[in-house]
């Protein structure tokens, strides 16, 4: 015979129970003691277990749905076997067990609920899950014997009165929500594994973000006296962001706590700095991967920026360029953004967001100067390093930038 499992009560005030996820479906094999399904309240989520071995014969509640604790979510029994109907079925020890006060239903046992002046057969169990689920008893259609209000008849009511909770709250949407069509896009690939990742960094990480501004008016004036040099001998063209890039490598080395990962309680400080260049494509976001860059050169950072980046444009990349990295570097400079708040890339530590350089006139003493400042955002996660250190970090970037021949020596 089939064995009912129930939504567990966690706790006294709990009136509702969801289902989480389910880590079986119909037709798999399940242990006893096997948790088959995560299920949560507003304050616990805990997994529920399986009360006998067996087969997962049906799901009756499915995920993200909501019922009331005692109300069955699955059945657990032998392959092809019937599910028994509520009145016949015997509820084990094990499932009792599943939730903080089961009622056992018996058509013996049946209350007789008084309703304006007529009375209603009802069992415990199904009046115990209408009062929960704020339903009027007297509204019920009962299908037991004699008119009694079964455990079956309350679900259907549940349902039907989410069924038109939602009807309502459609009708109450503004006329131009309703009127106008929307173009629906599925979420998959690249966008589905952002989504994931970006929401899963915000949950389980304690992301504090902070402000700085740089001037880097005698880095633009070194750029331009080295862009003919470095074009005639390396072939190529430094940018602000490799500057940025080298200043950050050169920083980590001195803040070793910047450059780590939270994982599992513990914190693991990275001896080698492995750079991650945040690069956007049409798809959504990717960040190629510079490994060992405290050992590479000014040159030698810029080149491999420039390559990797470009090998991520074509779509290019292998999975061992896009993995690994220690801290996160994202520009938004070239779309006018200043100062914003970029989400970190787990498991890191860091990010630093890279705004747009901009004009401004400055104080130097007693004279006003038009002086080049660039905008950086560092979020960081608190849990790994407090404020100061991390605006210790900062602040090395900064001088690194400022004194930008300090990175060629």
């Amino acid at each position: 015979m089939s064995v009912e499992v129930v939504m567990p009560k966690l706790g006294m005030a709990m009136k509702e129970g969801t289902v989480s996820i389910w880590n079986k479906q119909v037709g798999d094999r399940v242990g006893k003691g096997e948790p088959i399904a995560s299920v949560s309240s507003e304050k616990i989520e805990i997994d529920v277990e399986s009360p006998a071995e067996g087969t997962l014969l049906e799901i009756a509640v499915p995920e993200g749905e909501g019922v009331p604790p005692g109300a069955v979510i699955c059945y657990i029994g032998h392959p092809g076997e019937k599910i028994a109907p509520v009145s016949a079925s015997v509820q084990t020890e094990e499932t009792k067990a599943a939730a903080e006060s089961p009622v056992k239903e018996t058509p013996e046992k049946s209350k007789q609920v008084k309703t304006g002046g007529d009375r209603v057969k009802i069992s415990p169990v199904a009046r115990k899950m209408a009062e929960a689920g704020g339903i009027t008893i007297s509204e019920i259609q009962g299908t037991g014997p004699g008119g009694r209000i079964t455990k079956e008849d309350v679900q259907e009511a549940l349902k039907q009165s989410r069924v038109q909770k939602a009807e309502e709250e459609k009708l109450d949407k503004p006329a131009l929500e309703t009127a106008e069509q929307a173009q629906e896009m599925k979420v998959s690939g690249i966008r589905k594994v952002i989504a994931g990742r970006m929401h899963d960094s915000l949950q389980q990480t304690a992301q504090l973000t902070m402000n700085m501004k740089v001037d880097v008016t005698e880095l633009i004036s070194l750029q331009k006296q080295t862009a003919e040099t470095i074009q005639n001998r390396y072939e190529n063209k430094l940018t602000v962001t490799d500057f940025i890039a080298r200043a950050v490598v050169l920083s980590l080395q001195q803040h070793p706590q910047m450059n780590s990962a939270y994982i599992d309680e513990i914190i693991h400080l990275f001896k080698h700095v492995h750079l991650g260049m945040a690069v956007a494509i049409d798809k959504g976001l990717v960040v190629p991967v510079i490994r060992h860059s405290e050992k590479c050169s000014l040159i030698e950072l810029s080149s491999s920026i420039k390559t990797l980046a470009q090998k991520a444009r074509v779509g290019q990349l292998s999975s061992e360029e896009m993995q690994g990295s220690t801290f996160t570097i994202s520009n938004l400079g070239s779309y006018g953004v200043e100062h914003f708040t970029p989400i970190l890339n787990p498991p890191e530590s860091g990010i630093l967001g890279v705004g747009a350089v901009y004009d401004t006139p400055v104080f130097k003493g007693e004279t006003i100067e038009k002086r080049s400042i660039l905008p950086l955002s560092l979020t960081f996660d608190h849990r790994v390093l407090d404020g100061a250190p991390a605006a210790a970090f900062l602040q090395t970037v900064k001088q690194f930038l400022e004194e930008p021949v300090t990175m060629l020596l």
